[in-house]
Formats: C-alpha cells, structure tokens, sequence
C-alpha cells in the first residue's frame, strides 16, 4: 500500500476572471469609456446644482466610482455624483461651504455603513412591483427632461447634430455591435464640428475639467458638538436617498441582467465609497441611473471592470486629453441620454391592453410613483409614496375580504358566527358592528378557524364586541383560534383598555 508522501496530489483548478477574457474585457473597456464621457457634462452640472467649484462633482465622480467597484454589491452599476444628492447638500453648501459639505459627505458615508449593517436593504421586499415599474418609468422621464434644456435656445446647428446622432446609434449595431454605437456617436460628431468649426455648445463650456488628481484630506471644520447637530439632519437625508437611489437601482440592474447582487454589500459599499470621496473632496454620491443604463444595457458591461474603468477614464480624460473633451459636442451626449430615456422607458406598462388587464389599484400605485417623482425631481420621495400608497390601497382591498355569517341553533338557544379572513386594523375596525347584540340569543359562538389576527386592534376589537354582549347578560365563546391567534388575544385580551 504506497504511503501517504506518494499518494497523487488533487489538482486545484484556477479559474480566471471573467473580465480578463479579451472579448469581454474589450466590452467593459469601450463600456466604461463612453459611460466616463457621459459622466463629465452630468458631473459639472451637479457641482452647479451644488453650488461647488465643477471639479468637486468630477473628484466624486472619480472617487465614487473606482471605490464602489472594489467594495460595492452589484457588478457593472455605476456609482457617482447626483443630482438627488446635490439638491440634498445644497442649501448646506450655500449657507456654510465646502468643508462643512465634505463633512456630510463623510458622516453620510458612516450612517449608510451603518444602516447597511443593520440590514436596512432587507426593506427593499417591501417594494411593490408596481412601484418598481413607476421608479423605471419616472427616471426615463427624468432623464429625458434632463436634456430638454440643451435643446432650447441654442444655434440651429445643434438640432442636426442631435437628429444625426439619434440616426447613428439606431442604425450602426446593425453594422456591428463589437463598439459601443455611442462612442461612435460621440467620437463622429465631434470630429465633424472640429472640422467643420460648426460652433454649438461643448462640453467645455459646462466647465473647467480639473488638471490634477484629488488629493486626500480633512473637512476644515471646527471637531464640536455644535457642528455635529448642524451636519446630522443633512447627513441622515444624504444617507437614505442614497440607499434608496442605489439600492432601487440595482434591483433594476438583477433584473436587466438576470442576475443577483448583494444589497448589503452595496449599502456598505456605497457608505465606505462616500467617505472616501469626502475625504478626497468630493461631494458624494450614489448610484447614477443613467450611465448605468448606458453601461449595462447600451454597452453591454456585466462586470465591476467596467464601473473602475469609468471612474479612471474619467481622470484621464481631463487630466491627459482635456482639451479634446472640452470640444465635445453637447448634441451628441443629449443624444446619447435621450436614446437611454427611450430605452428605459417600460413601454409594455402603459400599453392600451395591459392597462385594461392591470387592477386599478396597480395603475394608481404607478401613476403616484411617477408623478411625485417628476413633481419633486427625486426618485426616494417617489418611491416611498408609492409604497405608502401601494400599502393603503393593499390594506383596502384585504379589509374587504372579511367575512362573517351567523347560524342559528334550531332550539334558538345559540348562535353560532363564522368569521374568515385576515384581521388587523384596517378589516377589523367594522367587525364590532357586524353582530345582532339585542336580537341574538344568550349563547353567542364566535367561530375563528377561517380567520387570523394579525395585531392589537383586532383583539381590541373582539373585547368590544364581548363587552357588548356581556351589557346585555349575554356569554360569549372564542373558538378556532389557531397557535398564533391564540397566543396574540390570550396575551393582550383585556389590557387593551383602561378598567
């Protein structure tokens, strides 16, 4: 028998990233490419919307993405400067400047680690389906509406461009789709108004592109209680609508590609990547859904590849070639994004037959998650009113499926109520009303095998209507009730109401 220094050693098979394949490696690469050019023009704005100095809003772009690709929960999403986070840290800002808004970023970045933790992305199953097509359908709007300033009051020049890119686009993936029909785009476009000398707004005139890297740093603020409770308010918003933009998006993201990701990651993932950025100066960020959409469903990146790429391709685009991307035509990225509203848009939602098949309550839960949306500019206020609509309209349509029947023993000495359905606040409130407390007999049996009590106000309301009878001499008998129902009403019955 050979001994165990002889015996075959097993064979450890190393299995090579999916990225380092050429053919996917190139994807990601001209993906995040042309995700870095559509960052630019978006990042500048933001920092305007912020009210900071262009390059804050590319040093977050920059820092959130390369950070957020390392760390974050969901491959191939894009992480960087937003405009719900710039309308967060706006009046903050304004009022106090910079480094109290470095200051935020960095305290925001801590509350979402810890709100990750604490497994805060778990709400996300709360989420309706209906509210999650109205999230999608509200941020192609956005999106949309985003451009439509680029293309009112400019030289005539502009409209040809932004026709001919549209064109481009639709018709070069049936050439071939080995690059990025936006790239080719942008790249086509801007040669031909270089050489041309067509002169239409440029990306240049959005804003001065940094020249250096960020460089690490500490807020200047003063280390006191004072400017803690000044922060935190900013800070707690910072932190739940950047959980709610990035965890929203990489649901969308699961269901584009199929795929799962980890929402716990990403929460901590999006903390640790705001606190870095704060630290470099940037103003922070979150998922951008945008130029995800541009990377995932345009591009075709599925890896955290193409997130990093976009984040590095940014810094050397300005830094090394700032001088070409300034001369990009704006024609060409709204071009781009408005192609990407287009595609992200669920046509098949609003379609005349499936608005006809849809319940009412579906259509109102989606119509709320839309326009709140578009009315307020932020996709988590949106989404919290849909949810909250879409739980109402819930608790109205189960409060109807409770029934009660009564019978009537033939000596007339006990009636006998059948309740069925689910019991909680909302289908319990009129069972009181729903019993013949002066005509029923001396004997009342109130049958709950079909039935469930889900909370206090049920209980509550069971002791009201024991009471009732009790006023009039009359007993009553609780039966069918099962292990949890049991154990509920045994616990609260009778300690509902003062004695």
């Amino acid at each position: 028998m050979p001994s165990s220094s002889t015996a075959p050693r097993p064979r450890v098979r190393l299995t090579r990233p999916s990225w380092l394949s050429p053919r996917v490696a190139r994807t990601e690469i001209l993906a995040g490419l042309v995700v870095a050019l559509a960052l630019i023009p978006e990042a500048i704005s933001f920092s305007i919307i912020a009210g900071v100095d262009p390059s804050i809003g590319l040093f977050a772009s920059f820092t959130m993405a390369v950070v957020i690709a390392v760390v974050g929960g969901r491959p191939a999403m894009i992480s960087a400067a937003t405009g719900a986070i710039a309308l967060v840290v706006a009046p903050l800002a304004r009022e106090h400047g910079l480094g109290y808004l470095l200051a935020t970023v960095i305290l925001g970045g801590l509350i979402q680690v810890m709100l990750g933790a604490l497994g805060i992305a778990k709400l996300m199953r709360f989420v309706p389906r209906s509210v999650m097509v109205g999230f999608v359908n509200a941020l192609a709007i956005l999106i949309f509406l985003a451009q439509v300033p680029e293309l009112i009051d400019v030289p005539w020049p502009v409209y040809p461009l932004f026709a001919g890119g549209l064109v481009l686009m639709v018709l070069f993936p049936k050439l071939t789709k080995a690059v990025p029909a936006p790239l080719v785009s942008i790249v086509a476009l801007t040669a031909l108004t270089v050489a041309a000398g067509i002169a239409v707004p440029t990306v240049g005139d959005k804003g001065a592109l940094p020249d250096s890297l960020p460089v690490p740093g500490i807020p200047d603020v003063p280390f006191t209680l004072g400017t803690l409770t000044l922060l935190a308010p900013y800070a707690f918003a910072f932190a739940l609508v950047g959980l709610m933009e990035s965890l929203m998006t990489a649901k969308l993201v699961d269901d584009i590609t199929d795929t799962r990701s980890s929402k716990t990651r990403e929460s901590i993932g999006q903390g640790v990547a705001n606190i870095v950025t704060g630290f470099f100066g940037g103003m922070g960020g979150c998922a951008m859904i945008g130029q995800t959409m541009i990377n995932v469903r345009t591009a075709g990146a599925r890896t955290r590849l193409s997130t990093f790429l976009a984040g590095a391709f940014l810094m050397v685009l300005c830094i090394v070639f700032g001088p070409v991307v300034s001369d990009i035509p704006m024609a060409a990225l709204v071009a781009v994004m408005v192609l990407v509203a287009f595609g992200t848009f669920d046509w098949h939602s609003v379609a005349p037959a499936t608005l006809r098949r849809m319940p009412a309550g579906e259509i109102t839960v989606m119509v709320v998650t839309v326009g709140v949306v578009v009315a307020t500019d932020n996709l988590a206020i949106g989404v919290v009113a849909g949810s909250l609509t879409a739980l109402v309209v819930f608790a109205r349509r189960v409060a109807h499926l409770v029934g009660v029947t009564s019978a009537v023993d033939p000596d007339g000495g006990q009636v006998v109520y059948a309740v069925t359905g689910e019991l909680f606040f909302a289908s319990s409130n009129d069972l009181v009303g729903r019993f013949d407390y002066a005509g029923d007999p001396d004997q009342v049996v109130i049958d709950l095998t079909d039935a469930r009590i889900w909370d206090a106000s049920t209980v509550a309301a069971l002791d009201a209507v024991i009471g009732k009878y009790a006023a009039r001499g009359k007993e009553v008998e609780l039966v069918g009730l099962n292990g949890h129902s049991a154990t509920m009403h045994d616990r609260l019955s009778g300690n509902l109401t003062p004695h």
